[in-house]
């Protein structure tokens, strides 16, 4: 075999290798984008590169492999249903205190099925590799809870971030239609509205929690001293 034909058979060979390599780094780039979905793109934007990004969420799976996750008992379900519908009816009174429990809920569910939670950062990393889907959610509920503790976030935000946090819990309990269908409902004392001047409003009647079409409740609207609504 001449010399010529020795290279020639080692640049086709590097052109097989590298075709290969190729191929095999687009179908895990399409497994990816599959598995995370927006939240590939996620990775993407905060990275200095798509392999490095790619690399990163490969990393998670490896992580969450070694996890024992575990589905929760009916027993187990019920329980944490109840403390939703608790902090859910919460909200009207106080939607900042509400909000903080449902995260403490999502997260002491995400413990018992397995998930470290010690990590508050890697908390959504961890959660994207089987909830892509929701989160998302998750992340901005997240951001809410952390911006809330001074106080200084509207009450149409926490609301938000409420419904976020649902979407995942309904998710990690197993049971979605259990935590999105009902609309809850109960007797509760009256909200009280304070006007720009931090005056009280008159209280609204003792009655049904008002709900939202998503089921959370809303606080009641401010009204002037006769009972009529403010302006």
């Amino acid at each position: 075999m001449s010399g010529g034909q020795t290279v020639a058979i080692i640049v086709v060979a590097m052109l097989v290798v590298a075709a290969v390599i190729g191929i095999s780094m687009i179908g895990r780039r399409r497994r990816l984008q599959r598995q995370f979905g927006s939240e590939y793109d996620r990775a993407v934007e905060q990275s200095d590169s798509r392999k490095q990004a790619e690399a990163e969420l490969t990393e998670r799976q490896r992580r969450v492999r070694k996890y024992n996750i575990q589905p929760l008992s009916p027993e187990a379900r019920r329980r944490y249903l109840a403390q939703w519908q608790v902090i859910q009816e919460q909200f009207v009174d106080s939607p900042q205190a509400a909000v903080t429990e449902a995260y403490a809920l999502v997260t002491t569910v995400m413990r018992e099925r397995g998930y470290p939670i010690d990590d508050a950062d890697q908390i959504a990393d961890d959660l994207s590799v089987e909830h892509a889907g929701t989160v998302s959610h998750f992340r901005s509920a997240q951001t809410v809870t952390r911006e809330a503790a001074p106080g200084s976030v509207a009450t149409e935000d926490m609301r938000q971030a409420l419904i976020h946090y649902r979407e995942l819990f309904a998710e990690l309990l197993g049971s979605p239609d259990d935590v999105a269908g009902p609309r809850f409902s109960g007797s509760r004392e009256a909200a009280i509205a304070a006007d720009a001047d931090g005056a009280e409003a008159v209280p609204e009647p003792t009655g049904p929690v008002a709900t939202d079409p998503d089921g959370v409740p809303v606080t009641a609207p401010y009204r002037e001293p006769d009972g009529s609504p403010r302006q």
